[in-house]
């Protein structure tokens, strides 16, 4: 039987009818063996996460302030899910050690766990499932860093030898029982490593989308989901704001050679999106998986006769960046020219005394600055030596009378990153789509 670590958000565990469908899942595959919980999540537009709640009441206990009704509030919130589910769960009890820990010196990151330590603990009894808190194997050093190995190590020992366990998700903590939480999306964090701990088959990833879409859909109308993709696309993609899930997060399960599926929790028919290593037999290989883009970009361009032959002039050149403690998006470098593509914001406070000082430092024959630029990534690694997927975007965005200020297009695969006006951003994005469709 293959093993499947399953992950669900806080919109899949809001409330007891979001469990109920939880339920319904995990036990529709006995693969499902090890489930990772959040936090509950919002309910309908405006309500407010439990994280988000624990984090004010940090906030009112660290300033001395009333904290009670908050804490109130929450507790509310987790029994109506307990109530919800009829299960009988010591809440009274959890929600006084919780208290006395505020009252003797209030934890940031202890008090900001107890949403995803709560939930899991509840989904544990409802499921029947043993729980698992990962203070005790999702492990951190004494300055708050994830020890990566010692955590697999300790998660493995932790998980195997269980049939079936809901470990929490988003914190852990160090050698002295110091609670630490992960950066947001720490969940899928916690997901990626029990998978990796457990040598699973798949790792799902429940959330209240149905997978990643070809664009987005508040610029393009019912864009397509992206059935499967690399990891390398995910990146992309991801960077350029499309995914729904931080790469970072999914690294430890990518380097592992573990497929992750993206899933609705409210359509859990609907098949999502796969990331893999290697498209399955048979199915349809798109040249272009998707398109993404940013917009608020710059584009710094160096020119001088022969700069390829200067020594050291790109170096000098990112060298002024990095001493002004400017990122740069892309670099680009030609015969006579060095092409930099920066965020605009970047830029808004220095931008005359950084023109000034590259003038001054290289003495170049041109150098110009044009904002109010997006920058559009078009992704996709299955493309062929005749694939004619990059010719059709360029030649659309030509036939549209959108102009291009940059190209970079990475070296055998179809990579490709073009930066246009701002104003002209999203009927861009439309022309592009429509000629990966």
């Amino acid at each position: 039987m293959k093993t499947i670590v399953a992950k669900f958000g806080g919109t899949s565990l809001a409330d007891a009818d979001q469990f109920k469908k939880v339920k319904d899942i995990i036990l529709s595959d006995p693969g499902r063996r090890i489930i990772v919980a959040s936090a509950p999540g919002k309910r309908f537009e405006g309500d407010e996460k439990i994280t988000d709640m624990l984090f004010k009441c940090y906030e009112a206990a660290r300033a001395g302030g009333d904290y009670d009704k908050i804490l109130e509030s929450i507790k509310e919130r987790f029994r109506d899910i307990i109530i919800g589910l009829d299960i009988d769960f010591p809440l009274n009890q959890e929600f006084e050690i919780l208290k006395e820990r505020i009252l003797r010196k209030p934890n940031r990151d202890y008090i900001a766990s107890r949403g995803e330590y709560f939930n899991s603990k509840i989904l544990a009894e409802y499921l029947n499932f043993t729980f698992v808190d990962p203070e005790w194997c999702v492990c951190f050093d004494e300055n708050g860093i994830l020890d990566d190995t010692m955590t697999r190590r300790a998660m493995r020992a932790a998980l195997r030898p269980l049939k079936n366990a809901v470990i929490a998700g988003f914190y852990g903590a160090d050698g002295s029982g110091r609670i630490h939480t992960l950066s947001r999306g720490g969940s899928d964090v916690t997901g990626s490593l029990a998978a990796c701990a457990v040598d699973a088959d798949l790792y799902e990833n429940w959330t209240d989308v149905t997978g990643l879409l070809a664009a987005d859909p508040r610029i393009v109308d019912s864009p397509r989901t992206v059935e499967y993709l690399s990891f390398n696309e995910l990146r992309t993609l991801s960077y350029m704001g499309a995914s729904v899930l931080h790469t970072d997060s999914v690294l430890p399960a990518s380097e592992s050679g573990i497929s992750i599926c993206i899933k609705n929790t409210n359509h859990p028919e609907e098949k999502g999106t796969t990331i893999v290593r290697k498209l399955p037999e048979g199915e349809k290989k798109y040249p272009v998986i998707g398109v993404a883009g940013k917009p608020g970009m710059s584009v710094l361009q160096v020119e001088k006769v022969m700069v390829s032959d200067a020594s050291g002039f790109s170096a000098i050149i990112l060298d002024i960046l990095s001493k002004n403690r400017i990122a740069f998006e892309q670099c680009l470098t030609g015969i006579d020219t060095v092409t930099l593509v920066i965020r605009t914001d970047y830029l808004s406070d220095c931008k005359e005394d950084l023109i000034r000082e590259i003038k001054n430092t290289l003495n170049p024959d041109h150098i110009s600055l044009t904002e109010n630029l997006s920058m559009i990534a078009v992704v996709g690694e299955r493309s062929t030596d005749t694939c004619d997927a990059n010719v059709r975007v360029l030649q659309a965005l030509a036939d549209a009378g959108i102009e291009i200020s940059t190209i970079n297009q990475g070296a055998g695969k179809l990579n490709l990153l073009i930066a246009v006006p701002e104003e002209k951003y999203e009927q861009a994005i439309r022309v592009i789509y429509s000629t990966i469709e």
